[in-house]
């Protein structure tokens, strides 16, 4: 057995220093050739359809088929039962069903798949309700990005005339709810939490937040089923395109270069394959840095990869106006949005440990996680999902392959980004001190916080 197998193979699964930084360099040996990864339909599931098309996997030894999931529950469950090797996954996933939320497993990521890439989008109805009392810019277009304060009027009048206000939104545990929870909150909405009783996150909620799959989103808000959602592309421009909603705002607006969707493993098969791992994990950070190469060059030929119907299958137009650096809000009123899909640049790829702590503060804002624990744990947690070294020994080997530059990559990094107060509200986090910054948010769960009867207790 190889030294990095050996490592991979004799490490303990739970133990906080999981493939500890630096420890390993590429070996030959693919344990598992033939694999099959799953994924939504969705953009950002673009790096496997582009590891896949363009050779990359092959370049690997890894013979790979592609498999759309009906949901995120399927996907997961199909990932922790073997059925499938891998899977795009929701940032959140791993992590939830590593600490135990929801269904339970412990998963791992070697790989960030992208920043940004998700939209809040309101049906007309809302939006006309809306934009009388926003300002505009010389133009006569709306200014972005819209606080949610513009919506809390709707919400008002829309409950005392007897009509709860319905959000949607793809997975109890996705970015998109913590991203329309924060979003909501920074605008002095309450969004309701999770408690270990209640798992539907209405609890003493001013909206109701419920999950549709993607696909279905648009489909859905012209029903008047819902009020408005939060989703990743294309449906938020499917619903302009229909013209059934408009956008009003973007994830980037709410976090600047968020995290969205990671690669997915279970521990087991990583321990089990760790050069699978390895030659899975190179093939990808290729992929990333091919969306991204020449200033999107390539962009048109990802979007016509796309929208071919084994992956996204949505009309190229539509998938087009985010993926080739546009958005578009009202219908005709598209603008310039560069980085609303980043698949490598700004060390999109690496997988930090400072994304997992954020969704982890997220999951204790809203009560996800019913107690209180000390920032060790968080750090702690962090370590026993992402995984660092496996992304730093696949990039190394590209670089000695020459195919790949090292200054494209962020060695230095103990895994934790500098401190920022890129957030719509301009709160400032720090991986390294979640409960200080659970505290300082409004409204959420803080210190020893619970949820009992339908009231935050102390």
């Amino acid at each position: 057995m190889t030294r990095f197998a050996f490592l991979l193979a004799s490490v303990a699964l739970a133990a906080p220093a999981f493939f500890a930084r630096g420890a390993f360099a590429e070996t030959p040996g693919i344990e598992k050739d033939q694999l099959t990864l799953g994924f939504i339909k969705l953009t950002d599931m673009a790096p496997l359809a582009i590891a896949k098309e363009k050779g990359f996997f092959e370049d690997e030894g890894l013979l790979v088929t592609l498999e759309a999931q009906s949901n995120w529950k399927v996907l997961l469950d199909r990932v922790l039962d073997g059925e499938i090797d891998g899977a795009q996954m929701l940032a959140g996933q791993p992590i939830a069903a590593t600490i135990g939320y929801g269904t339970k497993g412990h998963l791992v990521t070697p790989f960030s798949m992208d920043l940004n890439g998700n939209a809040i989008t309101v049906s007309n109805a809302v939006w006309a309700a809306m934009k009388p009392g926003l300002p505009l810019d010389e133009g006569g277009r709306v200014v972005h990005p819209i606080s949610a304060a513009a919506l809390k009027p709707v919400i008002d009048a829309q409950v005392a005339a007897g009509k709860p206000f319905n959000l949607g939104m793809v997975f109890p545990v996705s970015t998109h709810n913590y991203e329309l929870r924060y979003w909501l909150a920074a605008g002095g909405i309450k969004p309701g939490y999770y408690t270990p009783g209640d798992v539907t996150g209405q609890v003493a909620g001013e909206v109701l937040i419920s999950v549709t799959p993607p696909p279905q989103m648009p489909a859905t808000l012209e029903a008047g089923t819902i009020d408005g959602f939060a989703v990743g592309e294309p449906w938020n421009q499917a619903a302009v395109a229909k013209g059934v909603g408009v956008p009003v705002i973007t994830d980037a607006d709410i976090w600047k270069n968020n995290p969205e969707k990671v690669f997915g493993l279970t521990a087991d098969f990583v321990q089990q394959n760790p050069n699978t791992t390895l030659a899975l994990t190179k093939a990808l950070i290729r992929a990333a840095e091919w969306l991204d190469a020449d200033n999107n060059a390539n962009r048109a030929e990802a979007v016509e990869i796309l929208s071919r119907p084994e992956y996204v299958g949505a009309d190229a137009a539509v998938i087009a106006n985010s993926m080739t650096g546009t958005f578009e809000y009202e219908k005709g009123d598209k603008r310039p949005a560069p980085d609303f899909n980043v698949f490598f640049r700004y060390n999109a790829t690496f997988p930090y440990y400072s994304d997992a702590v954020w969704y982890l503060t997220q999951m204790r804002r809203w009560g996800q996680i019913a107690e209180a624990h000390p920032d060790a744990w968080y750090d702690e947690t962090a370590k026993s999902v992402y995984l660092p070294a496996v992304y730093e020994a696949a990039a190394k080997a590209l670089i000695a392959d020459g195919k790949a530059k090292a200054e494209d990559f962020d060695f230095d990094a103990d895994g934790y980004k500098a401190p920022t107060s890129d957030f719509i509200d301009g709160i400032a986090y720090d991986g390294l001190k979640p409960n200080a910054y659970i505290d300082s948010l409004a409204i959420g769960l803080k210190g020893d916080q619970t949820v009992v009867d339908g009231a935050v207790v102390n």
